[in-house]
């Protein structure tokens, strides 16, 4: 259910953002960024102000990632769940494209009817001794309740645009935007549930460890120690108590004339 291809993830992103992917071999993707993409991720402002300024063409970064720790491309910028490059990504997605409405291109000349999807993709986040990140893609009918997992994929093989094409029309929505979210997070609350979370057992472990060492520590406290010691667990346990929780980092609707079934 989750999307484990990060490059594909990647690749996706990039070519979405109209940047031009130079290569894409053994998890190494190399990405010519465009002028707005090199000013979202690369951190440059005086550069982009020299040459504005200057009334010049500016030359766009040329961004080499690795997703594949088998690889050993040294110009590369190794990238993995966690990683404060791809934080990055997401929080420009979050911030930049929280909400889309696109329509399947459909070249017809009779009438054509196009389906709702609600599609969601999220984060989910696991906090403890070690923090680790799963990115989800999913995709709900709102006719018929069909629910798609990895739907970011399915819908790569659909051309599609912010306006209906001639001779469509859409179908109304028979499960509301609200209720279709909330089914979206039981089946990632289920998925959550039906884990054996060994990583959650051994950060308990961890942190009834250090909080012995601690009261160890701590054995002939005086008041001023006896706070310092309570400051201190209470320090502990927000890092080690393990923690899930999922955020959206954006979605939309999705009008599909095809059959996904």
């Amino acid at each position: 259910m989750a999307i484990n291809d990060l490059n594909t993830f990647l690749h996706n992103y990039f070519a979405a953002h109209h940047c031009e992917v130079i290569s894409n071999s053994s998890g190494v993707l190399k990405i010519k960024l465009t002028e707005e993409m090199d000013k979202a991720l690369m951190n440059r402002p005086f550069y982009w102000h020299y040459i504005k300024k200057m009334g010049q063409v500016g030359e766009p970064i040329q961004l080499t990632l690795n997703t594949n720790p088998a690889q050993n491309e040294q110009k590369a910028e190794w990238i993995h769940f966690g990683s404060p490059r791809l934080q990055q990504i997401i929080d420009h997605l979050r911030t930049n494209e929280k909400y889309t409405k696109l329509f399947q291109t459909v070249h017809t000349s009779a009438n054509t009817a196009l389906y709702p999807w609600l599609v969601v993709n999220l984060k989910i986040s696991y906090q403890g001794q070690h923090k680790r990140d799963e990115l989800f893609s999913i995709g709900l009918h709102l006719v018929n309740g069909m629910m798609k997992v990895e739907m970011m994929d399915i819908l790569k093989k659909f051309t599609l645009r912010p306006v209906i094409p001639d001779y469509c029309y859409t179908i109304s929505p028979l499960i509301r935007l609200k209720s279709g979210y909330k089914r979206i997070e039981a089946v990632i609350d289920q998925y959550i549930e039906n884990q054996t979370h060994e990583w959650a057992k051994e950060s308990f472990k961890l942190l009834d460890e250090e909080l012995a060492l601690l009261e160890h520590f701590y054995e002939t406290e005086t008041e001023e120690e006896r706070q310092q010691m309570e400051k201190e667990k209470k320090e502990i346990t927000e890092r080690y108590h393990p923690k899930v929780s999922y955020e959206v980092i954006n979605g939309g609707l999705f009008y599909l004339a095809e059959d996904l079934r």
